[in-house]
């Protein structure tokens, strides 16, 4: 197969933990290398952004990432809508000069999708389409800057127009059908993966000696610095912990985008007097990440939604277990009182009375690290595009 990608507003090479990088920049590369490996081939679009960036780079066998200009390099996220179809405009074209023809197209977020139904209606072209989130979801949850009434728009008009969607989650499903009216049968779920190649545990003396973080429990969060990741309750439930054991929080993401949140987290550390025991360590590289998870005592997800939460399988792989509130895969993949606890929500007495019933059980800790990464082997990615490339073939043959 060849199928084209579009990943307009996020490049899958960006540094994972900023605004507009996260889950989905790495889905996309990982998916698009394992399909290459297999013999299929894959371009992935994104919009040019930096200039140090060639215009096409492989990222792996049979797997290519081309820049294609749509708008200023530096605008907002929403800002890129006006230059939606200039980006479409801009695909077929580079096609054209390059002899390029695919048999599908997959689309990530409403930008992208908005992007893909223009050149499905040029080109007839299958159209799949992944939210990873949706903007209705994040209305009701009503965290954060509300999603403008354009992106619902687009995102019904998409769940009606295209051949096939990707939810990660069951509940993304329900999700699709109760904001959107998607019909069930042209929603299938496939779960995002992990990398268990990377991810996996490192001895705790030696994650502890290149990461620096010796002596004390530790309690990680790995994410976007944004309001609906809900770290704020989590400094909250640290506090409730402080003065039972030595415990120190870390908190890995956030970027010169979002200097307002870390600073509201700070200024929250302050006021509850546990400062000294949170530290902010900003963007670390994807693939340094087995270290601070295997050097953590527990990681934390204390999100008001997640599409699916990738953060939970790179934790569980590299045997770390996890407290999450049941949001996205947690409720799948964590097994509750084994590989870690889910709370209700995010409250922060919740959180600190999970994080502490944990950190009782880890006294067998090898044992814990093996029994925890077991539990997420089937969610290595060359499943998971198995079961995607199904969702293809299916398409075609419908098409």
């Amino acid at each position: 197969m060849k199928i084209a990608m579009l990943s307009v507003h996020s490049c899958p090479l960006g540094r994972i933990g900023e605004e507009d990088t996260g889950g989905m920049s790495v889905y996309i590369r990982e998916v698009a290398c394992e399909l290459g490996k297999l013999g299929h081939r894959v371009d992935v679009y994104t919009r040019s952004h930096k200039s140090i960036h060639h215009q096409v780079v492989e990222i792996g066998q049979n797997a290519r990432l081309i820049h294609l200009k749509a708008g200023e390099e530096a605008i907002g996220k929403l800002e890129i809508y006006d230059h939606v179809d200039d980006f479409a405009r801009n695909i077929e074209d580079f096609s054209k000069q390059n002899g390029l023809r695919y048999d599908l197209i997959h689309s990530h977020y409403w930008l992208s999708g908005l992007a893909g139904k223009r050149l499905q209606e040029w080109t007839g072209l299958p159209h799949v389409v992944g939210f990873h989130t949706l903007g209705a979801v994040k209305n009701a949850i009503g965290i954060g800057e509300l999603e403008p009434e354009l992106r619902v728009h687009a995102e019904k008009e998409l769940v009606r127009d295209c051949h096939r969607i990707i939810a990660s989650t069951c509940k993304g499903k329900e999700e699709l059908i109760r904001y959107y009216g998607a019909l069930p049968a042209k929603v299938s779920i496939v779960p995002c993966g992990v990398n268990m190649g990377l991810f996996k545990p490192i001895m705790r003396a030696i994650a502890r000696s290149y990461t620096g973080l010796n002596g004390d429990r530790i309690i990680l969060f790995v994410g976007r610095i944004v309001p609906e990741k809900g770290v704020d309750k989590l400094v909250q439930a640290v506090s409730c912990l402080q003065g039972k054991q030595r415990i120190k929080l870390v908190i890995i993401g956030g970027d010169d985008r979002s200097p307002a949140e870390i600073q509201r987290l700070k200024n929250l550390a302050r006021s509850l007097k546990i400062d000294d025991s949170v530290t902010f360590l900003g963007l670390i590289a994807h693939d340094e990440l087995p270290f601070f998870y295997s050097a953590a005592d527990v990681c934390v997800v204390p999100s008001y939604h997640e599409s699916f939460g990738l953060v939970v399988l790179e934790s569980l792989a590299c045997g770390t277990p996890v407290v999450a509130t049941k949001v996205g895969s947690a409720e799948i993949v964590i097994r509750h009182g084994e590989t870690g606890y889910l709370v209700k929500n995010n409250d922060p007495h919740c959180l600190a009375d999970s994080i502490s019933q944990l950190m009782s059980k880890l006294n067998n800790h090898q044992e814990l690290t093996s029994l925890v990464r077991a539990s997420v082997t089937k969610y290595d990615w060359p499943n998971i595009t198995d079961a995607l490339i199904a969702e293809y073939r299916t398409v075609l043959g419908d098409s």
